[in-house]
Parts: structure tokens; sequence; C-alpha cells
């Protein structure tokens, strides 16, 4: 059997439906498609990748795991899942470039002809509040509302997603609003800054100027990040990290598990803008791949999960029944294997 890109699955991610094991992918792009910051979209590319967006929280589920949930919540429960084996190494970014197509398609089998976007959070860094991503009408909505419902959650209340519930909740079958909750790093301001300090162009600039593929994923991965998770969603917001209080207060473990990166006691859902999130985080390592190319293309090192044995090209990545499982090396690069788009 080939080797997983994980060193084992968990309980609770074997408990969704397992793909094939896949076929290396060999393919040839020739005309790749330019994936857009959301701020440099036009209005109508905008209304049509919302549009898709919605389709995918309406959609049935694929996986079957519960009478009322949709293709949303297939890609919540799947990240929840698979939580405690993509996170934390090196197979981070492979496997979440691999997602990010995954939804892409999703969006396509809706009717959506464009690519998908990512939010230059880096650019908005300066004032993220006021970011396009949030405009209620060609965005994604804004923060949670102010007062929190009977769950201790700030529901959406403007934006395409205001009626959309979630299923799910820490694994189990939860129906709940879609939450945000923008967080303040100086309780004592008026300012909501969510944690813009972690991703300014000179904190970025500096993980970009790292020389080692695995150095440069971890603060890629515990810096900016985890700072948009905890900045869009803090403790209640389906973007946050869900083992907080229903008050939204973060726990003593969890504030070190932020300090430290993720770790395996976090967990967090998915909120629509979750993947224009993470196409900018895919984004930065295409970024990053272009300083060297030749040499940073197919650049993949770091030690599995096992903590012993180092990550290989031909890993298997497992998408749980979403979509059929992938290999490492067919999505190293973002014009092979089977890619073909551009930043």
């Amino acid at each position: 059997m080939k080797p997983l890109l994980l060193a084992a699955l968990t309980g609770a991610a074997l408990a969704l439906p397992q793909s094939p094991t896949p076929l290396s992918i060999k393919a040839t792009c020739t005309t790749p498609k330019l994936r857009k910051s959301w701020s440099k979209a036009t209005t109508a590319e905008k209304t049509a990748y919302l549009n898709a967006a919605v389709c995918v929280t309406k959609k049935p589920s694929r996986l079957n795991n519960n009478g009322n949930s949709t293709l949303h919540d297939d890609f919540a429960i799947v990240h929840a899942k698979l939580f405690p084996v993509i996170h934390d190494f090196a197979g981070f970014l492979p496997w979440h470039r691999f997602f990010m197509t995954v939804y892409e398609k999703a969006l396509h089998d809706c009717g959506y002809t464009g690519t998908a976007m990512y939010w230059d959070w880096v650019a908005d860094s300066p004032a993220p509040t006021k970011a396009a991503v949030w405009d209620p009408v060609t965005g994604f909505g804004g923060n949670g509302a102010t007062t929190r419902d009977k769950d201790g959650r700030r529901c959406v209340t403007d934006g395409p997603f205001k009626n959309y519930r979630p299923v799910y909740y820490n694994e189990e079958v939860q129906p709940h609003c879609l939450s945000r909750e923008w967080y303040q790093d100086d309780p004592l301001s008026n300012i909501i800054d969510m944690g813009n300090s972690s991703y300014t162009p000179e904190v970025v600039n500096g993980i970009l100027g790292i020389s080692v593929f695995d150095d440069f994923r971890r603060d890629l991965e515990g810096g900016p990040h985890a700072a948009i998770h905890r900045g869009v969603g803090f403790g209640s917001g389906d973007m946050g990290f869900q083992n907080a209080s229903p008050n939204g207060e973060l726990s003593p473990v969890l504030e070190l598990g932020l300090k430290l990166g993720f770790g395996a006691l976090l967990t967090f859902w998915i909120d629509p803008l979750f993947f224009l999130h993470h196409t900018q985080v895919d984004r930065l390592w295409w970024l990053w791949q272009q300083k060297a190319p030749q040499t940073r293309t197919n650049e993949y090192s770091g030690l599995r999960l096992d903590y012993e044995t180092q990550v290989s090209l031909n890993d298997v990545m497992p998408m749980a029944g979403l979509a059929a499982d992938a290999v490492v090396k067919d999505y190293m690069d973002v014009k092979g294997g089977t890619l073909c788009y551009t930043y």
C-alpha cells in the first residue's frame, strides 16, 4: 500500500468513506487560468462566484452523513475529521491546495465558469475590517451580531450567507447560524484589528524569505494562516477554533496552542470565506516557489506525523470520499500534474 501523506488517520477520519488509492496524473497545461484577488474582480465575477458558493450550501450532501446536510457541510466535516492529520507538518500545503481544487470543481458544478479567488489579507492588513470581502452585496457579509444568540454565537446578519445554517459543530449534528467574531487584539481599545500585526507585508515578506520548505510552511501555517482564522472567527465563529467556551473566551490550553501554531486539540468549521483565505495561503506558497522555480517547484521536506520518517512526493493525500485521493507530486506545480492555473 502506498504511504499516506499522514502517518495514520484518526478513528474519526476513518468513519468517513474512503476513496480508492489514486493513480498519479500527468497532464499538460498550456493555458493556465488566472486566480484573482477578490478586490480586483469585477462585480459580475464576484456575483457569479457568490451565486455558486450559495449553491454549494444548498446542494445535497455527497457523503450522506446526515439527511439535512449539504455539500458545503461535506467540506466542513471532511476538513474537521482529517484536521489532526492535515496540519502541523509538510502536507499542510499540498493537501489544502488539493482541497481548494475540489471546492473549485464544486463551484463549477454549480454553473460557475471562473476560477478560485483569494482574499489578499496582506494588502488589507492596515484595515482588515474594511476589506472588500465583507461587503454585504458584493462580498461575504460582515461581522457577526453584537448580541450572542442562545448558543453563544454571533450570527452573521447580512450578505448572501446570512440564512445559511451549518449542520455540524464539533463533529456532531448541531445546526447553528453561520457566525463570525472578529478578534480585537486590545480589548481596551475601540479598534478591531483582527490580529493584523501577524500578516503585515513586512511579516509575510520575512516568511517568504525563508529558504527551507518546511521552515517556510511552519511559519506560514502557524503565523498569518492561524491569525486569519482567529481574526475572523475567534472563539465562537465558524472560522475560529472550536474548543472555546460558549461566551467566546479561549482556554489557556487553546491560547498556548495558538502561540505554538495548531495542535491536535484544535479544530474549526468552514465559513464560505475559508476558501478565499486558503487560496491566499496557496498563492503565498506559489510566490515562494517562484523565487527559485527550478528547485522549489518540487521541494517537499519534513517529517510525517510519526516524527520519524520523511515525507515523500509519492505520499497519498486522503479526501475521505469527497473526491478521489491524490498524490502529493501532482499538486506541487500549479501548471503541472492535474493543475493549470496561475496568480
